[in-house]
């Protein structure tokens, strides 16, 4: 099943029916609002928004873990991220679409960044933290509806909710070699993986963050939602084609990515913690 978190401003797919709202309490806390099951193009999906229904979580305040493995227990095989971000390089313009395939973290320590640790442990790889069959699927989905999308762009994640200064911008864009900036794809990519699911993010081009040196091209809550609807309009038109056709499988490295990467024995763990350990390896 396809699992849908929504970023700033995409509170609900107003397409989908609803069979099931979910209000859940996992391990790790309660995700950030209740988790909506239905059906989407006759496909099963769920959706959560990341923020929260009104959105009153601010990026660090997000429960990743809890969200993620809120999906995952409900039966998701698959994340699809919708995300605003801010561009460092000039051939990404507001308005436009990318798949961000590698990150980059920049934030502060704020987060609960792994589900291991407190006597669990476990050392998952993500040299290529995004699956890129799913990434792939999402553009070809976007190719037959010609909407354009950039490919196989790095992403940026600073710890916010301030917005950066211009030494951050340019240390991102020229020492990082990132393209993209956003506030909360990490640690949400990384626990995709420990929890051995396909994970990919559209992101939403809003803004030019703040390396360019006209002041008027530089990010604000203004420009943000001026160009966030026309963007948003554009990624919601790619999920009734992705969902069309059939997923292509999702490699053996994501959907076994916690063999042989948990260290600590099986008889050495409490029940609970096996009880949450065996919803992250299903």
């Amino acid at each position: 099943m396809l699992a849908i978190i929504g970023g700033s401003g995409l509170y609900q797919l107003d397409e989908l029916s609803i069979e099931n709202e979910h209000v859940m309490e996992t391990p790790f806390g309660q995700p950030s609002g209740p988790i909506i099951q239905g059906s989407y193009q006759g496909r099963s999906v769920l959706f959560l928004a990341r923020h929260g229904v009104n959105h009153q979580l601010l990026p660090h305040e997000v429960n990743y873990r809890a969200n993620i493995f809120a999906l995952k227990s409900l039966g998701a095989r698959r994340v699809l991220g919708i995300s605003a971000a801010g561009s460092l390089r000039e051939d990404l313009k507001p308005g436009d679409l990318a798949i961000a395939t590698q990150y980059f973290d920049h934030t502060r320590g704020k987060r609960a960044y792994s589900f291991f640790g407190n006597g669990v442990a476990a050392h998952v790889s993500t040299a290529h933290p995004v699956c890129a069959v799913l990434a792939a699927d999402i553009q070809n989905a976007a190719a037959r509806i010609d909407q354009p999308l950039h490919q196989n762009k790095t992403y940026a994640c600073v710890e916010g909710p301030r917005l950066g200064t211009r030494a951050e911008s340019f240390f991102l864009r020229d020492s990082a070699k990132c393209d993209l900036v956003g506030m909360t794809n990490v640690p949400e990519v990384f626990l995709a993986r420990e929890a051995q699911m396909a994970y990919c993010t559209i992101c939403l081009v809003t803004d030019f963050d703040c390396w360019m040196d006209d002041p008027s091209q530089h990010v604000s809550v203004e420009k943000f939602f001026a160009t966030y609807q026309g963007a948003m309009t554009n990624a919601k038109a790619i999920l009734p084609e992705l969902l069309r056709a059939p997923f292509t499988d999702t490699p053996t490295e994501v959907r076994e990515a916690l063999a042989g990467s948990v260290l600590t024995p099986d008889e050495a763990l409490t029940d609970e913690q096996r009880q949450w350990l065996s919803v992250l390896r299903a």
